[in-house]
């Protein structure tokens, strides 16, 4: 990690989204050189091992979890949901980014989003990937359970409920997966074919030339690909609010104070976006220092992200403000007592966090010099992540161990399974975004070219 690097272009008005003294050659060799070369840093390596690690922490729980059940877990009643419904959300929220950056930014033509859209949209995939695995886990027996989420007729008639959101999650997740997996996949055929083309290892040609589809770079290649990238866009454009609305709703449509809220909807998109921009910028940042990639993620488009999280952050900053302000306004005793009891109850400490971290903190991000200090904005993306588990934590917790009858109230606490499983798609997310880095171009290179002027096609009349 670095404060300042002195290849970094000199901060004026317009900060480029490219770095100066680059060609069509130049921009090639450089991206593709990561993948092409023998030489592996060791900081891969040993991040590659320390994520090894705690994927065998997962592979323990897991199988601690399939033997014994759901009874290795901390539930109990009231607390019926726990960390699995808790890392859910935060996964899903978190593979928000890519799609956005991708998609969205794409269509409205921002180009700042060239340098980083294929980063964010393996983030996706891999953040897909983890949170996917805590609805069918937490049943304890998904051998069982993946079979009756999904509408599969069957001789005893029974079928899935449609009427709950629960059910709507299972195809709104699995077809923002499935958007996103192909989004990504075609972003990345042109540059597959270059990495065919100037791969000298004749097993590493095949391999890319297999997964490039013949692409040859004709004409008729591009007008296909501009159609099918262009639809894809606009396809995975509404799911990006879609899925975590109907997140929300798993909460929202219940009647426990503290869920029973119409803000959910954009209060939960809001937060999917904020916490995936603070992962982007946790990642990528050290990657940008590692391969020094400082030309292609240029200040630019650290600051943006930074304003993007700034923005989103306060939106949900807003949603906290207003969940305790019809607590009070409301008149609704449940309600009063919901948010008087994060405030002041057993898990207090965790709604304060949470305010800290997610409404305080991101404020000096209004600050110019904190959007251009790489190591602060580091240290800032941090906390978010840290504080928007938090925001999920007490939203679960906090609404559901102290609920109607104080005869029912519990206190809820997670097991060692419970956070061996958590930390361990950590270590799971963290080895394919090292795989990923070093076996894919990172960076999409034909995007990056188009930002050279010699790109531009001029049309001379005569």
């Amino acid at each position: 990690m670095e404060a300042k690097s002195s290849s970094e272009p000199v901060l004026k008005d317009v900060i480029p989204v490219l770095g100066p003294g680059h060609n069509f050659g130049t921009i090639t060799e450089k991206i593709s050189s990561i993948v092409l070369t023998r030489y592996t840093p060791i900081s891969l390596f040993v991040g590659l091992g320390v994520a090894f690690i705690i994927v065998n922490i997962l592979m323990a729980s897991v199988t601690m979890l399939l033997a014994r059940g759901v009874g290795v877990w901390g539930l109990n009643a009231p607390v019926g949901w726990g960390f699995a419904i808790i890392n859910f959300v935060w996964w899903i929220g978190i593979g928000h980014a890519g799609t956005l950056i991708s998609a969205i930014l794409l269509l409205m033509g921002q180009k700042w989003r060239t340098s980083i859209n294929r980063f964010a949209e393996a983030m996706t995939l891999f953040a897909v990937a983890c949170a996917g695995m805590f609805p069918l886990l937490h049943t304890g027996r998904p051998w069982f359970a993946a079979y009756w989420l999904f509408p599969i007729p069957n001789t005893m008639a029974l079928w899935p409920q449609f009427r709950s959101p629960l059910m709507w999650d299972v195809f709104a997740v699995s077809t923002y997966g499935s958007v996103s997996l192909l989004f990504w996949y075609v972003g990345l055929i042109p540059d597959l074919a270059t990495m065919r083309d100037r791969a000298k290892n004749k097993v590493v040609k095949v391999i890319f030339g297999m997964m490039c589809m013949g692409w040859r770079g004709s004409a008729r290649h591009w007008i296909r690909y501009e159609t099918i990238y262009n639809l894809l866009a606009g396809l995975a454009t509404p799911l990006v609010v879609s899925v975590h609305t109907i997140v929300s709703f798993d909460f929202a449509v219940s009647v426990i104070p503290g869920w029973h809220a119409t803000i959910f909807p954009p209060y939960f998109v809001a937060g999917a976006v904020y916490s995936g921009f603070a992962m982007v910028l946790t990642l990528m940042l050290p990657v940008r220092a590692l391969f020094r990639l400082q030309d292609f993620v240029t200040m630019r488009h650290v600051e943006n992200m930074a304003k993007v999280m700034l923005a989103t952050g306060l939106i949900v900053f807003y949603g906290y403000n207003m969940e305790a302000f019809m607590a009070w306004y409301s008149g609704n005793k449940y309600e009063s007592f919901m948010m008087y009891n994060r405030m002041t109850g057993p898990y207090a400490w965790a709604y304060w966090a949470l305010i800290f971290c997610n409404g305080v903190v991101p404020q000096i991000l209004w600050i110019k010099k904190v959007r251009q200090n790489i190591i602060v904005l580091w240290v800032i993306s941090l906390i978010v992540n840290v504080g928007m588990w938090l925001e999920r934590f007490v939203i679960v917790v906090t609404s559901l161990h102290r609920d109607f009858l104080p005869s029912s109230w519990g206190i809820y606490w997670p097991t060692i399974w419970d956070w061996g499983m958590y930390i361990g798609t950590m270590g799971f997310f963290l080895m394919l975004m090292i795989l990923f880095v070093r076996f894919l171009p990172m960076i999409p290179m034909f995007e990056i070219k188009t930002l050279l002027p010699e790109s531009k096609v001029h049309h001379h009349e005569e």
